[in-house]
C-alpha cells in the first residue's frame, strides 16, 4: 500500500486532464495507481466548484474518509482542484485529518508535496493561483490503448461572467507556449493517439496577451500539420471571441472536426447583459449562420442556464425560442447555482428553486425533441467513425464518434480500435446512433458511383 495512489475526479474535462497529469507524475515517481480507494496509501479527491452540487459531492466524500485515515494514520489524504483553491486552509479546520490541499496551478508539484508529507513534514496548503500552467508529465505506457486524449493549452479566465467562479479558482488567463503544445501533441500522436481535444476555459483567446506566439487559429494550423493526427477538437469557446479567422479554420483544416461547443447561456438580451457575456442574441445567431456557411455539416452544441437572478418568464421564453431557431445538436442545461464571491450572488430577483426546476424540465424536453430529430435525420447516411473501443453491451459491439461528435454503436468481428471506418446509420436514437459497418468492397463500390 505504501506506493499506491487513488484519484477520484469530479467536474469538467479540465479536471480529468489534471487528474491524468497527476497520475503520470506519480507513476514517474514510482507509485502504482489502484482503482480501489481502500487499498491506496495516497487518496486524492479532485474537485469542481462551478456548481454547488458538484462541490457538495466532493466534500461529502472527503467526510467519509475519516475511518480509512483512522485505520491507517500513515495514509495521505488530499483535496485538490477548484474547491481546494476556493476554500484553502479552511478545509484543514473542517477536515482535521487532511494532509494536502492543492489548487489547480500547483498540481505539477504533487510528487514534491507528497514526499515532504511522507517524510514527516507538516500538512501542506498549496494554492498559488499565479503560477504558469505546465504541460502534462510524460509516462511510458500511460497512453497505451488510448485513441483520444485531452491537451491543455491554457489555464484560467479573464471574462468574469457574473455567475462564474472560474477566474477565482483557476486564476487569470495564462497560455501554454505553442512549442509546448506542439511537442505534447506530437508525443501523443507518436503514442497512438488519433484524436486530440484542446482544453481551455476560453480557447478562443489563446495567446491574447501577446506572448509572441500564434493566436488560436494559427495554433490550429500548426497542429493540423502534424503527421498522423487524424482529428482535432477544442473546448470551450466564448462567442465574443469567435473570429472570422477561427470560423475559416472549419472550412480549411483537414483534421478539424465538424463540431463546436459554443455556450450561449441565455436567449434573453436582458439576462445576457446581467451575466456580463458581452454579446447579444442576434450576435450569437449570426455567428451560428457564419459557422454553418463555412462548414454546412457542423454540429453545434451549447450550454444554457435557467433561473438566473432577474430572469422573468418572458426571458425564459426567449431561451426556448432560441433553441428552436438554432436547432442545437445537443444542449447542456443547468439551474443557476449561486457561487459566493461572484457578482450574480448579490443580484436581486432570485428565482425560486421549484421554478428553476420547472424551467429546466421544459427546456430539456424541448431540446430532447430537437436532438432526437437531428439524430434521425442521419439515418441512411454514411458516417466516418473513429473507433474508440468496445461498446457498453460487450461482445462484438464497438463504439466511436462521428466528426460531429455523435456516438455511434455498431458490430464488427475484428478489433478496429483506433481505426477510421465508414458506418451506415440505421437508427437515430436519443443519445446515440446505431450503425452497420460498411465493408471495404462495398465502400469502394460506393465511391465509384
Amino acid at each position: 500500500m505504501s506506493d499506491s495512489f487513488y484519484i477520484k475526479t469530479f467536474g469538467c474535462q479540465m479536471n480529468k486532464y489534471d487528474s491524468d497529469s497527476i497520475s503520470q507524475a506519480l507513476r514517474n515517481s514510482g507509485y502504482e495507481q489502484t482503482q480501489q480507494m481502500h487499498d491506496a496509501h495516497v487518496i486524492l479527491i479532485n474537485t469542481c466548484a462551478v456548481r454547488k452540487k458538484a462541490e457538495e459531492k466532493a466534500l461529502t466524500l472527503i467526510g467519509r474518509l475519516l475511518p480509512l485515515k483512522t485505520r491507517s494514520p500513515e495514509r495521505v489524504i488530499g483535496i485538490i482542484g477548484c474547491v481546494a483553491q476556493d476554500k484553502g486552509m479552511d478545509l484543514f479546520h473542517r477536515f482535521p485529518y487532511l494532509d494536502l490541499v492543492m489548487g489547480p496551478r500547483t498540481i505539477h508539484r504533487v510528487g514534491e508535496y507528497l514526499s515532504s508529507i511522507k517524510a514527516g513534514g507538516e500538512r501542506i496548503c498549496a494554492v498559488d493561483i499565479t503560477a504558469d500552467p505546465v504541460s502534462s508529465a510524460r509516462c511510458n505506457g500511460f497512453l497505451r490503448g488510448r485513441v483520444t486524449s485531452f491537451l491543455k493549452i491554457m489555464e484560467g479566465c479573464d471574462n468574469f461572467c457574473t455567475y462564474c467562479i472560474v477566474p477565482y479558482v483557476r486564476g487569470r488567463e495564462r497560455s501554454v507556449s505553442a512549442k509546448q503544445v506542439i511537442d505534447e501533441a506530437t508525443y501523443l500522436v507518436s503514442n497512438g493517439v488519433k484524436e486530440i481535444t484542446l482544453l481551455g476555459q476560453n480557447v478562443n483567446s489563446y495567446n491574447a496577451k501577446g506572448s509572441g506566439g500564434p493566436r488560436f487559429p494559427g495554433l490550429l494550423r500548426e497542429l493540423d500539420a502534424i503527421p498522423g493526427l487524424k482529428r482535432l477538437r477544442f473546448t470551450t469557446s466564448h462567442p465574443k471571441d469567435l473570429s472570422d479567422d477561427l470560423i475559416g479554420c472549419f472550412a480549411d483544416l483537414r483534421s478539424l472536426c465538424s463540431h463546436i461547443h459554443l455556450p450561449v447561456q441565455s436567449g434573453s438580451d436582458k439576462v445576457l447583459r446581467l451575466m456580463g457575456r458581452g454579446y447579444t442574441r442576434d450576435t450569437y445567431i449570426r455567428l451560428i449562420e457564419r459557422l454553418r456557411t463555412a462548414r454546412p455539416d457542423i454540429a453545434i452544441t451549447s450550454d444554457m442556464i435557467v433561473g438566473f437572478p432577474g430572469e422573468m418568464e418572458d426571458d425564459f421564453e426567449e431561451s426556448l425560442r432560441l433553441i428552436e431557431e438554432i436547432q442545437f445538436d445537443n444542449l447542456f442545461s443547468f439551474r443557476y447555482s449561486e457561487r459566493k464571491r461572484t457578482v450574480a450572488s448579490k443580484l436581486p430577483g432570485k428565482v425560486e428553486e421549484t421554478e428553476k426546476q420547472r424551467r429546466l424540465y421544459a427546456l430539456q424536453e424541448k431540446q430532447r425533441e430537437i436532438t432526437l430529430l437531428k439524430n434521425r435525420l442521419l439515418e441512411g447516411t454514411i458516417q466516418e467513425v473513429l473507433v474508440e473501443g468496445p461498446g457498453k453491451r460487450g461482445g462484438e459491439q464497438l463504439t466511436g464518434r462521428t466528426p460531429g461528435n455523435k456516438v455511434v454503436n455498431f458490430s464488427a468481428k475484428t478489433n478496429l480500435q483506433g481505426h477510421l471506418v465508414e458506418v451506415r446509420i440505421i437508427e437515430g436514437r436519443q443519445n446515440s446512433l446505431l450503425g452497420e459497418l460498411i465493408d471495404a468492397n462495398e465502400a469502394e463500390a460506393s465511391a465509384c458511383l
